[in-house]
């Protein structure tokens, strides 16, 4: 199964993320279009905000989690080793 923002990867999951960044709170908001909003507090300033959607997406699936494309935009793409994709849907919501 391949939900939308949840895809399989060479190498590992890849998770398509859009960020909303200096939001009032840390959270997975759902999925914008084809990828999952997530809401952080950080600013988008020397990668801070990239770091908390990171560390909010390992925490969340279990596994770690890198930033593969998207360090300076809103849309991003998060690696997941050491999942597969039911998994990582299962454990951000999205089945």
């Amino acid at each position: 199964m391949s939900i939308m923002p949840v895809i399989g990867g060479e190498t590992g999951v890849l998770v398509k993320v859009w960020v909303v960044p200096g939001s009032s709170r840390t959270q997975i908001d759902g999925v914008h279009g084809e990828m999952l909003k997530v809401r952080v507090t950080a600013p988008p300033e020397g990668g801070r905000a990239n770091d908390e959607v990171a560390n909010l997406l390992a925490g969340a699936i279990g596994s770690p989690v890198s930033l593969l494309r998207g360090m300076r935009g809103r849309a991003k793409v998060f690696q997941v080793t050491g999942s597969d994709v039911d998994t990582v849907c299962r454990k951000l919501g999205l089945t």
